[in-house]
């Protein structure tokens, strides 16, 4: 069925006197969500006893949780020592995430840097070839590596950039980051059509089953030019994308992702009413 619930932390949550992520569990499932993702955002810096203390409180109350990776991921370096140190953050995330008894890991795939984007796209390739090595060779294979769509054009992460890694091998399942494609792309999400499209792209491209629990993030997001500028709450107007034809889409196709909030502090928030919005949708 799909999920819904936050990434991180909100500011409820703190403001409710919680400390602890063992403690979201609860906090979200009391909310009416479903699901949790834990930001590695800045390194893997967690103890194995703390991931199993997480994995206990979890399973209680029947909350999933998912794992972001460093965000400095980035397999289009030219740099043979740097493409490493990205190896070992997605595995040293796809280990914690095994002891805290999830199955979905989210990463950003690469940054353009200075070589054309055709030759930064393919260097990505092959790196993703590699890291599929090592997923099997770890014995990692049961779980769900997902290489998001990004927000800014410097970023590699199109849809169809996503789509191709995707690809490679089943252990990729995308991570559609609408709000960062709304971003990089000007505003492109405005009507279901407009989400269709997407979606029934990658469907034709990865097949149904591949896409049927694909995973979302989704938050609106302030973007100039060259895309993504800052995350925002659902309370902005100046902004998209709205969720609610991604809604009315994802039950037309019958998609049953794993929706993640982004919102800037308000996740938890935002995420309920995305649940409610569904749910509305699939009324009619």
């Amino acid at each position: 069925m799909i999920k819904f619930g936050p990434s991180g932390n909100c500011e409820r949550f703190f403001a409710e006197g919680h400390e602890h992520t063992e403690e979201e569990a609860a906090f979200v499932r009391h909310m009416g969500l479903d699901c949790f993702e834990y930001p590695f955002g800045r390194g893997v810096h967690m103890t194995e006893g703390k991931a199993r203390s997480i994995r206990a409180a979890f399973e209680e109350t029947g909350v999933e949780i998912s794992v972001h990776a460093p965000y400095f991921i980035n397999f289009a370096n030219p740099d043979g020592e740097m493409a490493a140190k990205s190896y070992g953050y997605v595995l040293d995330s796809a280990k914690m995430l095994v002891l805290m008894g999830g199955r979905r890991l989210v990463f950003h795939p690469a940054a353009q840097g200075k070589d054309a984007r055709s030759v930064a796209v393919e260097r990505t390739c092959d790196r993703l070839k590699v890291l599929r090595d090592y997923i099997y060779l770890n014995g990692l294979q049961g779980l769900m590596f997902c290489p998001e769509t990004m927000g800014k054009t410097a970023q590699i992460g199109t849809v169809e950039e996503i789509t191709q890694f995707c690809e490679i091998d089943p252990v990729f399942t995308p991570c559609v980051d609408f709000g960062h494609v709304n971003a990089r792309e000007q505003g492109s999400l405005r009507t279901a059509a407009d989400y269709r499209e997407r979606l029934e792209y990658m469907i034709g491209r990865l097949g149904y089953e591949r896409m049927k629990h694909f995973h979302v993030h989704f938050s609106k997001i302030m973007y100039g030019p060259k895309g993504e500028l800052k995350h925002l709450t659902f309370e902005d107007t100046a902004y998209g994308p709205e969720f609610e034809p991604l809604a009315e889409v994802l039950h037309e196709l019958k998609l049953e992702p794993y929706v993640v909030s982004e919102s800037d502090g308000t996740q938890a928030d935002d995420a309920l009413a995305m649940k409610r919005m569904y749910e509305q949708a699939a009324k009619r």
